[in-house]
């Protein structure tokens, strides 16, 4: 994947706030490449690093990254063959259990996630599978809740990489798990919408192994001069498709060997 950066530094900040805008917000905006059609895989990681600087000046805190697009179905949908990535703060974090606002989202949808804390720093380039299994203190598993901010959920991957990969909020639960103590190729996993099954899957379909999402994350990451800390806290990718919810709706999502994660969604 080329990180090259074609737009100027003021077409950068230009683009960012016009994220940050739409986010803050909760407003949909066409996508960025609409009006910048030449636009790089790059120029949307440097808007999305502006968008960082910006929120880590506000006094956001960033606890860790989160890959997107991981799932080969996704990546055949956005005709992209590397997934995304995102960074998350600690303004993104909700309880288990807690009630979430819809009103500061704009379309908001869940997906069940296997996540993995570090307690070692990753590098890239080259971080393998392996890499990352003797890095992680342990797993959990958890529900995003992402929002893309473009009109109509219609965007190119330029454009989800420069909004911070749909980002919105998370949601960890369940229990801890060390990694060598489950098989993470074949963790089955189920979400409830309103004591209904809406969806299910197994965590093969995040690369054959979550894992295998975050080794991707931290070789993106080194293209970007970045590394991924120990203490990280790391989102692998959407398990299941992404379910659309709205004031009212209760989530729950149950996954073997590491329990559930619930949540219910308010005005």
């Amino acid at each position: 994947m080329s990180m090259s950066i074609t737009l100027g530094r003021e077409d950068i900040v230009r683009l960012c706030e016009r994220i940050e805008g739409a986010q803050t917000r909760a407003y949909a905006i066409p996508k960025l490449t609409d009006e910048y059609p030449q636009m790089t895989i790059g120029d949307g990681y440097a808007v999305q690093l502006e968008l960082r600087k910006r929120f880590l000046a506000a006094g956001h805190k960033q606890v860790g990254w989160k890959a997107g697009l991981t799932s080969k179905a996704k990546m055949i949908q956005m005709g992209v063959s590397v997934p995304s990535i995102g960074f998350l703060t600690d303004r993104m974090a909700r309880p288990e259990s807690s009630a979430i606002k819809t009103s500061d989202l704009v379309h908001p949808r869940v997906e069940c996630e296997v996540a993995f804390v570090m307690k070692k720093t990753l590098r890239g380039p080259n971080c393998t599978l392996q890499d990352v299994m003797d890095a992680t203190d342990y797993v959990l598993p958890a529900v995003e809740i992402i929002d893309s901010r473009f009109s109509g959920f219609k965007f190119d991957l330029e454009s989800v990489v420069a909004d911070n990969g749909s980002s919105a909020r998370f949601v960890g639960g369940g229990r801890a798990r060390y990694v060598e103590d489950i098989d993470l190729r074949t963790l089955g996993v189920v979400m409830e919408k309103n004591g209904e099954i809406v969806t299910m899957g197994a965590s093969a379909a995040v690369l054959g192994h979550p894992a295998e999402a975050i080794a991707m994350l931290v070789n993106i990451l080194g293209e970007l001069g970045e590394e991924l800390p120990a203490g990280s806290f790391v989102m692998s990718g959407g398990i299941t498709e992404a379910v659309a919810v709205k004031p009212g709706d209760s989530i729950v999502a149950r996954f073997q060997d590491l329990g559930s994660v619930s949540m219910r969604f308010i005005d």
